[in-house]
């Protein structure tokens, strides 16, 4: 009899810890308890401790944190006919547990799966230069358009950014001649215009030197200095021809004589 009462009282003891195992969770700040209560939805539990009837109740955990999920690379023919792989990262959230658990099998499956599809349809209808200069804007179209239709699911898809465009060999060839010959572009319009203000300036410096004469002798002193500064073997110095113009005509008069 002393045996079969400590037996009872040990068996006892296990039985009692088990129940309170399966009556007593313990739900961490960003967690939520969706609670079936004989296959019936009661109201949402936690966070905290949240003690439920063990074999009628049963309790899913459900994390209220951003999740965070990588896109796989997605084989895209764009509007333009050009065959590219994209991937992207999806930031969402679960907003409402219970439809999170009742309203689809699998959330998290089911929002990669959305983004994949909802990524190819998106990128298909954009052209090449779209997807490489207009990030942000695509961005926010594929962030509408998942969330629109996770909705149903309890699902808030935060934001979408697609992370790497992988474009053909002969593509990438040709992007960089186009870069380089839009440089060109620039360079040849950059020094075009250049000459154009350098011209400006000298026609402006000229009428004021048809103005001032005096200015033209201040320029030849100028002149002057800097060439006194070179070491060089031959200086040239342009005189002016109101100089040795009495000069010519004298001796053009000696000649008529």
């Amino acid at each position: 009899m002393i045996q079969i009462s400590f037996y009872g009282i040990v068996f006892a003891i296990v039985f009692l810890i088990f129940l309170l195992n399966q009556a007593i969770y313990v739900l961490k700040e960003y967690e939520r308890g969706v609670v079936f209560r004989l296959g019936r939805i009661i109201p949402i539990k936690g966070p905290g401790i949240t003690i439920i009837i063990p074999f009628i109740d049963k309790l899913l955990r459900v994390s209220l944190r951003t999740i965070t999920m990588d896109v796989p690379p997605q084989d895209v023919i764009t509007q333009d006919n050009v065959s590219v792989k994209v991937n992207a990262v999806v930031y969402f959230r679960v907003m409402d547990p219970n439809k999170a658990i009742t309203a689809i099998e699998d959330y998290i499956f089911a929002t990669s799966q959305m983004s994949q599809t909802t990524l190819r349809s998106v990128l298909g209808q954009s052209h090449l230069d779209d997807l490489l200069s207009k990030r942000e804007e695509i961005n926010s179209e594929l962030q509408k358009i998942i969330d629109l239709q996770t909705e149903p699911w309890g699902i808030k898809v935060t934001a979408v950014e697609v992370k790497n465009v992988d474009l053909p060999q002969e593509m990438l060839r040709a992007i960089a001649r186009q870069a380089e010959a839009e440089r060109e572009r620039r360079a040849k319009v950059i020094h075009a215009d250049g000459e154009f203000q350098a011209s400006q300036k000298l026609a402006d410096a000229a009428k004021i030197i048809g103005t001032q004469p005096s200015t033209l002798q201040l320029r030849f002193l100028q002149t002057l200095t800097e060439i006194s500064t070179e070491k060089t073997n031959t200086i040239v110095f342009p005189i002016p021809i109101d100089i040795i113009r009495p000069i010519y005509e004298s001796m053009s008069k000696k000649k008529e004589e």
